[in-house]
């Protein structure tokens, strides 16, 4: 039978998940099975009327070592390892009294779950699981007759085919659920190693000796940034983004999205409606309003050019005013918490464009920043941070008014989630202008201008936002001439005290946050 539909004679059962497992044992008890199991999934079988065989008695060696030691025994391993094709393994087992063992259903310890929520190093390595994950290991290799399950979700496919195989599991299923484990198995020892490497971090060394990220593949994907380029998501984006309507997601949609939502979570407290709009992994224009539609408008307005083919991101539900005049327009993805029922309709109309339901609870606490880089991956923590300008250093003569220190709280959200050098010109509800991903802060400068000048938008009495230092007050002294009043940036440059003497000459105010927020 090795190779083909196996029958399942033989079950070893030991899970602290109990979820599901009794209907997978009364079906196993259907089909003639014999149930093996240890401790309280043994008494959960009892007490449902099943006959169980405890362990120690199928193996004849008593538990010990504090349950360290139950089923590291040849009766388990040689059961689950031998090869039931090959006739020296089958004497083999024979003669030491082994009979095989066709399904194991195994959960491991929850040793991420103990450290993530904090525990003594103790209580860490006593939630290594060493039994569960080689039984487990043992059971995956041999999958040609193996049944191994260690996801509840796989015990109704399990049951299925045994109810249509007569109580056999498919080649196909046991290399699946195999390939599971490898995976699990895998994804546990990194957990570990990740978890002993960091334990001598310290604020010199932040980081651990190993980065295991463990992660599944949850979509293959059209190409990569370039239709040459192969590509495939792994992880859990799919979580936190509901899509709604639309083509597949390519790699620069998920890419741009992932860009919109942080930018987004910077106005998370913000009572006002805010909608973004994002071209190529950076901002074209952001603002706010009483609706959802103003908060466009207002963002659209920076810049009109850009936002073709783009992607629009709103903090309030997508309703029929906003649904109407962003249908006048093609963007490739539109994001919100969610849409109301007339909105989806209109917006469903058009096939070609995604419809993204946000799911902003499900966003990550914290995450790391990983980068590929020539023979490894750079890693940093996500820039997380937000300074509220007015808690910064008032570097000039003049404080801000209250609109110039709205302005500058606005503009310093939006510039840290444009490339740099980044600058961004904006008043207390909106950007006016958005110059990023150059060389020199002064062409950022003068970018920012051209574009706000081109739309016809008044700089006067704006903010502007810096991500990094004016090395030189050449920046400044463009801003003040188009207009701007407000000037926020992190300072740290040597030359900090002939920048503010700029503002100070013109009568500027200007705040240091202290606080950089480089894009690259």
């Amino acid at each position: 039978m090795s190779g083909t539909d196996t029958p399942i004679r033989r079950a070893l059962i030991s899970v602290s998940d109990k979820n599901g497992v009794l209907d997978l044992a009364k079906e196993l008890a259907a089909h003639g099975a014999l149930l093996l199991s240890t401790g309280g999934t043994a008494k959960l079988f009892r007490d449902a009327g099943l006959p169980v065989r405890e362990v120690a008695e199928h193996t004849g060696f008593p538990e010990m070592l504090d349950g360290r030691v139950k089923t590291l025994h040849p009766k388990i391993h040689g059961g689950l390892l031998g090869r039931r094709d090959l006739p020296a393994h089958v004497a083999a087992m024979q003669e030491h009294g082994i009979p095989p063992i066709d399904l194991v259903c195994v959960n491991l310890y929850p040793f991420a779950e103990v450290t993530r929520r904090g525990c003594t190093f103790e209580e860490a390595i006593e939630n290594i699981d060493i039994g569960g994950p080689s039984m487990l290991r043992s059971a995956a290799k041999n999958h040609d007759a193996v049944t191994v399950l260690v996801d509840p979700a796989d015990y109704a496919v399990v049951i299925a085919e045994m109810r249509e195989h007569r109580g056999a599991t498919t080649l196909a299923t046991r290399k699946r659920l195999a390939k599971k484990v490898f995976r699990t198995t895998a994804a546990y020892d990194g957990t570990i190693a990740d978890y002993l490497g960091a334990l001598e971090r310290s604020a010199d060394e932040p980081f651990g000796e190993t980065l295991h990220l463990g992660l599944e593949r949850s979509a293959h994907l059209r190409y990569g940034e370039n239709p040459h380029q192969k590509a495939a998501l792994y992880g859990r984006f799919g979580e936190a983004l509901e899509q709604l309507h639309g083509k597949e997601l390519s790699f620069n949609n998920i890419v741009d999205i992932d860009s919109a939502l942080r930018l987004m979570m910077e106005f998370a407290g913000d009572s006002r409606a805010v909608v973004a709009i994002l071209k190529h992994n950076t901002p074209c224009g952001v603002g706010a309003g009483a609706s959802p539609r103003e908060a466009y408008e207002k963002a659209f307005a920076t810049d009109p050019e850009s936002p073709f083919g783009g992607i629009l991101v709103s903090n309030r539900v997508w309703d029929l005013p906003l649904a109407e005049v962003v249908d006048e327009i093609f963007s490739e993805v539109l994001i919100a918490p969610d849409f109301t029922p007339d909105a989806l309709a209109l917006l469903e109309k058009k096939k070609a464009r995604r419809l993204m339901r946000w799911h902003r609870d499900r966003m990550p606490a914290s995450e790391l920043d990983v980068r590929s880089v020539v023979g490894g991956f750079l890693v940093q923590d996500r820039d997380v941070a937000s300074e509220d300008p007015a808690a910064g250093k008032v570097a000039t003569k003049r404080r801000p008014s209250e609109d110039e220190a709205a302005a500058m709280s606005f503009g310093w959200k939006v510039v840290k989630h444009v490339k740099s050098n980044a600058i961004v010109f904006a008043g207390p509800d909106r950007t006016l202008g958005v110059g990023g991903g150059q060389t020199s802060r002064v062409d950022a400068v003068r970018i920012a201008i051209e574009k706000a000048k081109r739309q016809g938008l008044d700089l006067r009495g704006s903010a502007l936002a810096s991500d990094a230092f004016f090395p030189f007050p050449d920046g400044v002294e463009l801003a003040l001439d188009a207009g701007a009043t407000a000037i926020v940036q992190p300072g740290g440059s040597v030359r900090d005290d002939d920048v503010v003497a700029a503002a100070d000459a013109r009568g500027a105010t200007m705040v240091m946050t202290g606080a950089r927020h480089f894009r690259h």
